[in-house]
């Protein structure tokens, strides 16, 4: 498995729990807002940690972290990742997967085999313009939607959320998005911060107050709506 960096200590990555954060690099989106953007254009100018250095971590920290959670890039690309995640749970802690969606058996597999406690799936935007925000034309939605209906149908423990981009998300969108949706346990819109990691340049967090009206159109569509960072 290849782990391109490790937070040792969050408090924001699992809601609820103390956990270390591992990324894997490559992806299948160029999202411009994305503050990863060295694990998506720059893979080849990085080196993968030794991944007994991160058990052994994993080891020592155990009893004083609760959960691993796994970012990217895009994890689902991995290949290995269900035997990764399987070391990680004889370890005794809970895993959290971060995941843009687009791999509804692999998201399948890792449920059904008591692997992922809880799923993080990004919903970029309405399914229409997915293609624009996203960076990739012609994108076809089906596989994301497979997921997201997977994940509302069966899964305990899950989160759809939105980083909210004033040049993508207006009302309307926001409204597609909900009605998309639409018997979520749980929605999350997240505030956007300028970084010079992301991939573009220019883009523009969405104010407090707009992003409360949002909630208000999303809350009566999903049974625990809010904002994150706001």
């Amino acid at each position: 498995m290849e782990i391109f960096g490790m937070e040792k200590l969050s408090l924001v990555d699992y809601d609820g729990k103390v956990a270390c954060t591992l990324f894997t690099a490559t992806c299948n989106f160029r999202c411009g807002f994305c503050h990863n953007s060295p694990l998506v254009t720059k893979t080849h100018t990085l080196a993968p940690m030794n991944n007994d250095e991160i058990f052994s971590f994993l080891k020592k920290r155990s009893g004083i972290l609760e959960g691993v959670c796994i970012s990217g890039g895009e994890p689902t690309l991995q290949k290995d990742l269900p035997e990764f995640i399987k070391k990680i749970k004889e370890l005794s802690y809970s895993v959290k997967l971060d995941t843009n969606g687009t791999n509804p058996e692999m998201v399948k597999y890792l449920y059904e085999n008591g692997l992922v406690d809880y799923f993080a799936i990004d919903i970029k935007n309405d399914k229409e313009s997915y293609p624009e925000i996203i960076g990739v034309k012609n994108f076809n939605t089906s596989a994301l939607e497979k997921t997201v209906d997977y994940l509302i149908s069966n899964v305990k423990d899950y989160e759809f959320r939105t980083t909210l981009i004033s040049e993508y998300h207006k009302k309307e969108n926001i409204e597609k998005i909900a009605s998309w949706i639409k018997g979520a346990k749980k929605y999350r819109m997240q505030k956007f911060i300028p970084s010079e990691n992301c991939i573009e340049n220019g883009l523009h967090e969405i104010s407090e107050e707009i992003a409360k009206s949002y909630l208000d159109v999303v809350s009566p569509f999903v049974l625990d709506a809010g904002l994150r960072g706001y």
